[in-house]
């Protein structure tokens, strides 16, 4: 879970073509449902197409920690999780994994039911339900509202509930007139009730607010170093590969939210559709990208250092092509 002034992709590249009689590596890749997943759906495609430069076994699953372990197991080669979780695992496999690119920016949001809340200024005195307790929405709000100079504990209430869906439901039936939710959520909710708008996209917030050249960067691919190491070639053509894919994804809404919901990303094409101007997808890699998450994981470090593994991940963590 899950941009932020890097520029999302707007062209679609074309699919590496794969030479005639040419073998393909195997690659596992394990993918999350929900934004971490719609950037891999065009490759999905290929892969069913038989059109892909990489023989791909994917797997799709609604639980990051159970990717992560598939990856530090050996299970899998490369997957799609929130960034710091591939840093938690990067410390607990012992510089075990790499950072590829970063695949998500920011896709959390500040909703309200009504017209009050113009900037995160406008939030004190209010109540916001959410949920994360404990972990990234309650991180980066918290670090939000004290860049806008509001006390997270006394200037605002903060109610929260255990599941996204539940504070959606909160929402939709109007006990809860301010919420912080991410995508699809904000889009389920706006759907059943049209009165509750989007007044707040902490993306754009996290970039008011910081001065360093970080970014809100929630989704990355990571790898096993091993296998970078020994597959290089099939590492550089995924990239490629993923990146096209994403590209795809921002300019063919349509096909994109049929595939979502083909593959089990987001169970609803319609609501795929609609929530696709918030998904955050971007495809960033190189020095952008260590620059983008770099101070992102030091304001996570600063909320709980167990939430990026118990230290910011050193040059070792991010990969960068031959």
């Amino acid at each position: 879970m899950a941009a932020l002034a890097l520029s999302v992709l707007a062209g679609c590249a074309a699919t590496p073509a794969v030479p005639a009689g040419a073998q393909k590596a195997a690659v596992r890749v394990a993918t999350l449902k929900g934004p971490t997943g719609v950037g891999m759906v065009g490759l999905m495609q290929a892969q069913q197409a038989g059109t892909a430069a990489n023989d791909y076994a994917f797997t799709v699953s609604d639980a990051p920690d159970e990717v992560a372990a598939k990856l530090a197991s050996g299970d899998v080669d490369i997957a799609a999780v929130p960034t710091n979780l591939g840093a938690a695992l990067y410390a607990k496999t012992s510089g075990g994994v790499q950072m590829l690119a970063v695949n998500t920016l920011g896709v959390m949001y500040v909703v309200e039911n009504g017209s009050s809340i113009q900037s995160m200024a406008d939030l004190k005195g209010k109540t916001i339900y959410a949920s994360g307790q404990g972990s990234n929405p309650e991180f980066v709000l918290r670090f939000l509202l004290e860049q806008n100079g509001l006390d997270a504990d006394t200037d605002v209430h903060i109610v929260f509930r255990s599941q996204h869906d539940e504070v959606a439901t909160l929402v939709a039936s109007g006990t809860a007139g301010i919420a912080l939710l991410p995508e699809p959520f904000v889009t389920a909710v706006t759907v059943k009730k049209p009165a509750v708008r989007v007044a707040l996209d902490l993306t754009g917030e996290w970039a008011k607010a910081v001065t360093d050249g970080s970014q809100l960067m929630m989704g990355a691919v990571i790898a096993r170093k091993d296998f970078v190491a020994k597959f290089p070639s099939a590492v550089t053509s995924f990239l490629a590969e993923y990146k096209a894919s994403i590209g795809k994804a921002t300019t063919d809404v349509d096909g994109t939210a049929a595939l979502c919901a083909q593959f089990g990303i987001i169970p609803s094409a319609a609501v795929a559709k609609l929530a696709m101007p918030r998904l955050g997808l971007t495809f960033v890699d190189g020095a952008q990208m260590v620059t983008g998450v770099s101070g992102y994981f030091q304001v996570l470090h600063a909320a709980d250092p167990k939430s990026v593994g118990g230290a910011i991940p050193d040059s070792g963590f991010y990969f960068r092509a031959p």
